[in-house]
C-alpha cells in the first residue's frame, strides 16, 4: 500500500496525461471528379517562316532601313541598291522600243497600201508578200524589245530590297556603302515570329495508343495545348496543333507533331528549348485524393484514414495518373473516405486524432 506522500506525488503526471490534446491533423474526402489527362513532351520553338535576304543584283547599298532586330512590316525596304545604272539602262530600253514601234507603224502601213495596190491589180503579189513579211519583222522586234524592257524594269525594281512578310530581323551582314550582288549570301535573316510553332516528338508507341483511345471513345482528343520555357514558367497562351508528321523517324522511332501558338509579345524565339503539356479535349469522372495524401514505401503507395470514431488506419491504394494535384485511385478507397491531407507525420495507425476535414472543392483536374 502505497504512503499518502507518495500518491500524491503519483496524481498531476496522471492527470496531464489524462487531459494531454489529441494530435491535429486535416483531411480531406476521396472524391469523383472529372480528370483530363496530361503528357509532357520536350520540343523547340520554330519560327512560322524564316528566309535570308539576298541581292538579286550587284551594285552598291545606299540605304539600310530597318534597326538590327527590330520589327519591320511586310513591303518594308530592307536594302536600296544605287538604282542610277538600272534606271538608265532601262531608259536605253524604252527609247529603242519607241524606235521599234515607229518602224512597226510604218510597215503596217506599207503592208496595207500593196494590199490594196493588189487588190485594184496595181501591184504584184511579190511586193505584198515582201511587205507583210516586214511588217511581221517589225512586230517581232517589238516583242523582243519589250521583254529587254520588262527585264530591264525587273532588275531596277531589285534594286529594293523588301520584308517578304511582317516579323523580326537579325544582324546585317553589310553597310551602307558595300558591293553586293547575288554571290554575296544572306545580307540579313528575316523571322515571322507571331504566330510561332512548336516541333516536338513522341514515340509511335504512344501515338498509337492515343488513337486507338480516341478511336474506342475512351478518349476525345487533344484539347489545348500548354506551353513552358526553359525556366519553367507556364507560357500564357494556349496552342493548338495543327500537323503530324505521315513519317516515322527510323533512329528515334517518334513521330514529329507541331502545335502553333500565338506570340504577340514576342516572348518565344526561334530554336527556344520548352516543354509541351497536351490535355485531353474531355476527361474522364475518376475517384481522386489530393496528392499530398498518397505516401509510399517499400511495399508501394497508402493512404492514412480517419474513421467516424476519429482512428487513423492505414491503407494500401493502387494508384493512376496525377494531375491538377489529384491522384487517380484505381483501387483501395471508396468515395467519401477521410484520407490524411496535413499532419501524418505525427501520427501512427491506430492513434486517435483531432481531425479537421478540408473544404476546398476538388473540382476539374
Amino acid at each position: 500500500m502505497l504512503s499518502g506522500g507518495v500518491a500524491m506525488a503519483l496524481l498531476p503526471p496522471l492527470a496531464m496525461a489524462q487531459t494531454a490534446p489529441l494530435p491535429a491533423v486535416v483531411v480531406a474526402p476521396a472524391e469523383e471528379t472529372v480528370v483530363r489527362q496530361q503528357a509532357r513532351f520536350n520540343g523547340r520553338a520554330v519560327a512560322a517562316q524564316k528566309v535570308d535576304m539576298r541581292a538579286r543584283v550587284s551594285g552598291f547599298v545606299v540605304e539600310v532601313g530597318f534597326v538590327e532586330g527590330g520589327q519591320v512590316t511586310e513591303g518594308d525596304i530592307l536594302f536600296r541598291i544605287d538604282p542610277s545604272e538600272y534606271r538608265a539602262a532601262l531608259a536605253q530600253v524604252e527609247a529603242s522600243l519607241s524606235a521599234a514601234r515607229a518602224t512597226e507603224k510604218l510597215a503596217l502601213i506599207e503592208r496595207d497600201r500593196q494590199k490594196e495596190l493588189v487588190g485594184r491589180q496595181a501591184a504584184a503579189q511579190a511586193q505584198l508578200d515582201k511587205a507583210e513579211a516586214e511588217a511581221d519583222r517589225a512586230t517581232a522586234e517589238v516583242q523582243r524589245i519589250e521583254a529587254q524592257r520588262d527585264a530591264a524594269a525587273l532588275n531596277l525594281s531589285y534594286t529594293e530590297i523588301k520584308a517578304p512578310f511582317t516579323g523580326q530581323v537579325g544582324l546585317s551582314s553589310v553597310d551602307v556603302g558595300a558591293l553586293i550582288g547575288p554571290e554575296s549570301g544572306a545580307l540579313v535573316t528575316l523571322v515571322r515570329t507571331d504566330p510561332m510553332t512548336v516541333e516536338f516528338p513522341v514515340s509511335e508507341r504512344d501515338l498509337l495508343a492515343f488513337e486507338q483511345s480516341v478511336q474506342s471513345g475512351q478518349r476525345t482528343g487533344v484539347g489545348s495545348v500548354g506551353l513552358f520555357l526553359a525556366d519553367g514558367e507556364a507560357y500564357g497562351q494556349s496552342g493548338q496543333v495543327d500537323f503530324t508528321d505521315v513519317s516515322v523517324r527510323q533512329t528515334t522511332d517518334t513521330v514529329l507533331i507541331r502545335a502553333v501558338f500565338p506570340n504577340p509579345n514576342g516572348i518565344l524565339r526561334d530554336g527556344s528549348l520548352v516543354s509541351v503539356s497536351l490535355q485531353d479535349d474531355a476527361g474522364q469522372t475518376s475517384l481522386t485524393v489530393p496528392q499530398q495524401a498518397v505516401l509510399r514505401d517499400l511495399l508501394g503507395a497508402y493512404v492514412l484514414l480517419v474513421d467516424d470514431q476519429a482512428v487513423v488506419e492505414q491503407r494500401r491504394i493502387e494508384t493512376g495518373a496525377t494531375t491538377g494535384g489529384r491522384v487517380v485511385v484505381l483501387s483501395g478507397l471508396e468515395p467519401g473516405d477521410l484520407v490524411i491531407t496535413e499532419g501524418a507525420n505525427k501520427v501512427r495507425p491506430g492513434a486517435t486524432v483531432d481531425a479537421a476535414v478540408e473544404t476546398t472543392p476538388a473540382g476539374e483536374n
